[in-house]
């Protein structure tokens, strides 16, 4: 029964990935878009998102680059909508009274801009505070929590 349970949901990630195409092209000014739509009168190229899931134990990590403003409790969250570590995460916080963020990289091309630049290879990776964490456990969770906190 197991073994059926993660092949369907393996089928279900590599059907809504199949269905997400994200163009990238360049305006007149030379800046590069990201958009789940090709441009009116311009030359744009398809990519494919080679975004998973994370099913390793969570990692938590020094954001690089963080921006002092980030020092503070923010908790926030890049995802997709078919990821189950990003429902956990959802779940938990829902549970916790956790205000959160989340930004859906699917559907936000400035979303997977920042989810790139921020190292992410696998979703969710939640930021708080300068530390992000690569997957979600509630207790790495809560360890960065209290990190931000002090």
């Amino acid at each position: 029964m197991p073994r059926v349970l993660v092949l369907l949901i393996a089928l279900a990630v590599a059907a809504s990935a199949a269905a997400q195409t994200i163009y990238r092209w360049t305006d007149a000014n030379g800046r590069t878009h990201y958009t789940s739509e090709p441009p009116p009168n311009a030359r744009a190229s398809a990519i494919r998102s080679r975004v998973s899931a994370y099913s390793a134990p969570a990692k938590v990590e020094a954001t690089p680059g963080a921006p002092a403003a980030m020092a503070t409790q923010s908790v926030v969250m890049y995802a997709t909508s078919w990821c189950p570590w990003c429902a956990k995460a959802r779940d938990y916080f829902s549970r916790s009274g956790i205000v959160y963020v989340e930004h859906d990289i699917e559907k936000s091309a400035n979303a997977h801009a920042e989810f790139k630049r921020l190292g992410g290879r696998g979703v969710p990776l939640i930021l708080v505070g300068r530390e992000k964490m690569s997957g979600f456990s509630e207790q790495g969770f809560e360890d960065m929590l209290a990190r931000a906190s002090r």
